[in-house]
């Protein structure tokens, strides 16, 4: 099964992958239909893990490069992301 999608044009790997995760997104956000109420704990647990997730995603995809990008251009390092820490 994986050479059969390695053997695919990438664009229809993209097109395959998309339609997957959407599939599973939905099938994710189709569960609330299921249940009347939600827990006050669970609901908090729930977004407190949201909350962290978004936290290091901005630290590893935007802080650590742009701090790697400006040591490379001798500038210093942690001034492009302080100032958008601090436009952000």
């Amino acid at each position: 099964m994986l050479e059969f999608f390695l053997a695919q044009h990438p664009v229809v790997q993209a097109l395959v992958a998309g339609c997957f995760t959407w599939g599973i997104t939905a099938a994710g956000a189709s569960l609330v239909f299921l249940a009347r109420t939600v827990n006050q704990r669970l609901l908090d647990g729930m977004m407190g893990f949201a909350a962290g997730v978004m936290i290091a995603v901005s630290f590893w995809s935007l802080l650590i490069p742009a701090i790697a990008m400006a040591e490379e251009a001798g500038n210093l390092p942690w001034f492009p992301a302080a100032v958008g820490f601090a436009i952000g």
